[in-house]
């Protein structure tokens, strides 16, 4: 996996972070290429001369823009994350319990990372950074819950409930139909479950020896079919 360098980021003036704030609601609302630095100011109260000064470019504001939302979701996780036991099965669901009260809060039109990456796919823009470390970062959770449960094939599986997230956090936006991040959560789960116990062999040995039906053959006959 490629790595992606860290962008420059700015310290932020009370007068930045208004600027911030605006340019914030109407990048997620109108999208970032239909803003444009005129229309920051006005919403902000200030100046086109305060924003270059603090911020350097309208490229600037879009990192500062989407860096604020990622460290707001970073620590909004892990507030969650720290409700919870120490286990997979509930790390897991304190994820997608947070993603569900997130976008119903802050992304009734979808993931930002998702809606900005749909407008800055070069890497060479120095927003692309916070874009995929977001979501390097959401895989690097998932793997480690799948690690941790000590699943067959983890990487696998961390990337099959990634899609599920991410294809959710999609699905809420364009409103195709009602709680899809909770849906996901189901199917993810289901999945961690059916992976940590394949074939279903806690529940098998769970209660004593396996039963021995009219069809099952006697243990002399288990040769390696």
């Amino acid at each position: 996996m490629d790595s992606v360098p860290s962008p420059r980021r700015v310290a932020l003036t009370p007068g930045a972070r208004r600027a911030l704030d605006a340019a914030g609601r109407l990048f997620y609302e109108r999208g970032i290429h239909a803003v444009g630095v005129d229309l920051i100011a006005a919403e902000a109260g200030v100046t086109k001369k305060t924003l270059y000064d603090r911020f350097g470019s309208k490229e600037q504001i879009v990192v500062e823009y989407l860096a604020d939302r990622d460290e707001r979701w970073r620590a909004f996780l892990a507030a969650h994350l720290d409700t919870v036991a120490d286990s997979p099965e509930r790390r897991l669901a304190a994820i997608f319990d947070a993603s569900r009260e997130w976008t119903a809060e802050n992304s009734a039109k979808g993931c930002s990372m998702v809606n900005a990456h749909a407008e800055i796919s070069d890497p060479s823009h120095p927003a692309y950074a916070v874009i995929i470390g977001q979501k390097r970062w959401m895989l690097d959770l998932f793997s480690g819950v799948c690690r941790d449960a000590e699943v067959h094939d983890r990487e696998t599986l961390a990337r099959t409930i990634m899609l599920l997230h991410e294809g959710a956090l999609v699905s809420h936006g364009l409103h195709v139909f009602p709680e899809a991040v909770r849906l996901a959560s189901d199917q993810a789960a289901a999945l961690l479950a059916a992976a940590a116990d394949p074939a279903g062999q806690g529940r098998r040995h769970s209660g004593g020896a396996e039963p021995q039906g009219d069809s099952a053959p006697p243990p002399s006959d288990r040769g390696w079919n």
